[in-house]
């Protein structure tokens, strides 16, 4: 994969020097700004035409790039003193995570990720690429609600079998995980990673895709506070770390379809993560040829409101109180043998381990019986997402899933 001296990069040099006229890009100018329709401009009062209707540059727009760049920063103070790539934008997390799987995994190679994990990952790996999901059970052996947390032996073990093959291990790790809502605990992250250096040590090469898409929404003290990108993105030359992250979750703007892409991994120079971002550049420009241009510019303007971080906290606190909820219901039932809560604690979701039903029929009696929806994430597992409830209708949801799930245990 490149990023080809074509239109676009020949429009961009003829958008610095081509002053007396600038025949290059396929959009109507006139006096020098695109045309927009007046509908769709009293749509976005707000947005100059260049901000709604025009292209934004193959990698987003450069302003945006920055500003994430240093709210990486912030939001993971290890990462201060250390050098990792400039942020690409690219068309929600989910197409990062596809262009991730376009650039390092062919078929026949395998991505190694946690089980149950989102219905996503499979499509891509397998779907599109021919590749294998190779998946580690990630709470097994675990206590009620996180009472032994993450499957740290299973993990290794994985890990070790996929380096035994070609001494290479492709791995997509997603903290909040989608659809257990958990997050590593503070000395869970710290074994994950120096096991990753470990392994590094020992000559295996390892590519750690971090998919932060619930990034920031922790509910509990002891839990990592910052992405495993930060501690990778140096700690040693045989780890290539990403981060795949974005405003989707954090800010709340499901819909803008607006990710980015991080790279880092020690000892890379300058000139190396900019061919890697040519290469990622390569990848989009090939398949939506650039992202949104009205939600990047949303964006940054809104990115710079003095009142950002105070209006982000009321939601927060909205889905903290929900999971609050959630979690005091299910604590209440502990000792239920039919449905088995995983351990959660962030994110928006939480899951049930079906024990003796099945899950899908499960999901089928909720909805058409108690017009209740809720996600079958396989046989065995029912996510349920929080999130999505009013606080107030919580408790009632959880008890009608209870007892619909008991109904369907009795018929067994």
């Amino acid at each position: 994969m490149f990023f080809p001296k074509g239109i676009i990069a020949q429009g961009g040099e003829a958008k610095k020097l081509g002053k007396k006229a600038n025949a290059t890009i396929g959009t109507t100018v006139n006096d020098g700004h695109p045309v927009v329709l007046p509908q769709v401009q009293e749509m976005v009062p707000l947005l100059k035409p260049e901000e709604s209707v025009a292209y934004a540059p193959t990698a987003g727009l450069p302003d945006l790039r920055k500003l994430w760049k240093n709210a990486i920063i912030s939001k993971n103070p290890s990462l201060k003193d250390k050098a990792f790539s400039m942020p690409v934008v690219v068309p929600g997390l989910t197409a990062g995570i596809s262009y991730l799987c376009d650039l390092f995994l062919s078929a026949d190679d395998a991505l190694l990720t946690g089980s149950p994990c989102w219905d996503n990952y499979a499509l891509i790996a397998e779907t599109r690429r021919n590749a294998t999901l190779a998946q580690f059970p990630m709470f097994e052996g675990a206590g009620y609600l996180g009472e032994g947390g993450f499957n740290m032996a299973g993990f290794k073990e994985a890990v070790k079998a996929q380096a035994a093959k070609n001494g290479k291990v492709r791995m997509l790790l997603n903290f909040p995980q989608n659809p257990s809502g958990y997050t590593l605990s503070v000395d869970e992250a710290k074994e994950v990673c120096a096991f990753i250096k470990e392994m590094a040590e020992q000559g295996t090469k390892l590519l750690v895709c971090c998919d932060d898409a619930y990034f920031g929404l922790r509910y509990e003290e002891n839990i990592e506070s910052q992405s495993l990108f930060a501690y990778l993105a140096d700690i040693h030359e045989n780890v290539a770390a990403v981060k795949i992250d974005g405003p989707t979750k954090e800010d709340y703007v499901w819909g803008f379809r607006c990710g980015f892409l991080t790279f880092a991994s020690k000892g890379m120079t300058a000139e190396q993560y900019e061919a890697l971002e040519k290469k990622l550049m390569g990848v989009i420009r090939s398949s939506v040829s650039c992202s949104n241009t009205p939600a990047q510019s949303i964006l940054l303007k809104a990115f710079s409101s003095p009142s950002l971080e105070e209006d982000k906290k009321k939601y927060r606190d909205i889905l903290e109180g929900r999971y609050r909820r959630a979690r005091n219901f299910v604590e209440s039932k502990k000792g239920d043998t039919v449905l088995i809560p995983q351990p959660f604690n962030s994110g928006y979701f939480m899951s049930f381990t079906c024990v003796g039903i099945d899950a899908e029929e499960l999901r089928v009696k909720l909805l058409h019986e108690r017009e209740i929806g809720t996600i079958a994430i396989d046989a065995s597992h029912l996510r349920i997402a929080f999130s999505s409830l009013d606080k107030r209708d919580i408790d009632a949801t959880y008890e009608a899933i209870y007892t619909v799930a008991h109904e369907l245990a009795e018929k067994k």
